[in-house]
């Protein structure tokens, strides 16, 4: 999610305390295209690294299950730090991800008209960008599932929903301050790659660590292993729902939030500022 572009009007939170700056408007139809195309790439990439290090055929496999997923983490982590940073991230906003996108509406920062298309041209590119990375690495791909994520066999399904929302509840916290502190901006590509190659890291042996939709949509529907899709697409909706209502308490009563009601009611009075 670019720091610049985040979505567009409205406020952050119940304060409205200002965006980092204005938001890519999801109106012009190539926004929803951008959208597309950066989640295909980093699916393909994302499937292309899971392929190398995980297929038992491949010069790089490791039998190491958490090696492989901190060197998977890490292709992601960098590839959402570029994307985010590219000039298209910064047209579309470099969301990726449904549930990023419908946080930032629960946090008033991207508009409801825009939710629906962008996060079904994201779930479009996980499918897109899965499928290209099976025409380009050939069965190796179907070998290792197609990159789906797999939750280890200790973990039941409301563990790993837990999980999951959990993850979407820490990235819609770190996205609701860089909204608030818009002078930080320039670091939220940083914060997120790295959020995200240590979600993949730490929870990728155990949850799956997608904190995606568009991370699972893709390759359990090519895969056809779609028992536990419900969990992956639900979960991260439940933890942006989450993360929207804790930033709100945690900026009731911040002097920024307050200042920001007091510019709201005399907004709404007609009296000038």
């Amino acid at each position: 999610m670019s720091p610049g572009e985040t979505g567009d009007t409205g406020d952050t939170g119940t304060d409205r305390p200002p965006a980092p700056a204005r938001a890519a408007r999801p109106g012009p139809r190539t926004r929803p295209l951008y959208e597309f195309a950066l989640t295909a790439m980093l699916m393909f990439s994302v499937v292309t690294a899971v392929r190398w290090v995980l297929d038992p055929s491949s010069p790089l496999a490791t039998a190491h299950l958490h090696l492989a997923l901190v060197l998977v983490g890490a292709v992601a982590g960098t590839l959402v730090f570029g994307l985010i940073r590219s000039p298209w991230g910064r047209r579309s906003g470099a969301h990726m991800n449904p549930a990023v996108t419908f946080a930032l509406w629960l946090l008033r920062a991207f508009p409801g008209r825009g939710v629906a298309v962008y996060a079904a041209a994201q779930l479009g590119g996980s499918v897109a960008g899965t499928v290209l990375a099976r025409l380009a690495w050939g069965p190796a791909v179907a070998r290792v599932g197609y990159g789906a994520v797999a939750a280890a066999p200790s973990w039941n399904g409301w563990a790993v929903f837990a999980a999951e929302a959990g993850c979407l509840l820490v990235i819609t916290l770190v996205v609701g301050f860089f909204l608030v502190h818009p002078a930080r901006g320039r670091w939220l590509p940083c914060a997120l790659g790295l959020l995200v190659w240590a979600i993949v890291a730490v929870l990728g042996p155990f949850s799956g660590g997608a904190a995606n939709p568009a991370r699972q949509f893709g390759p359990a529907l090519v895969s056809g292993s779609t028992a536990t899709l419900w969990i992956y697409l639900a979960a991260p909706l439940v933890g942006a729902v989450l993360g929207a209502a804790a930033h709100r308490l945690l900026l009731r009563d911040r002097p920024l939030a307050r200042r920001a009601r007091r510019a709201r009611r005399t907004r709404s009075s007609g009296r000038p500022t």
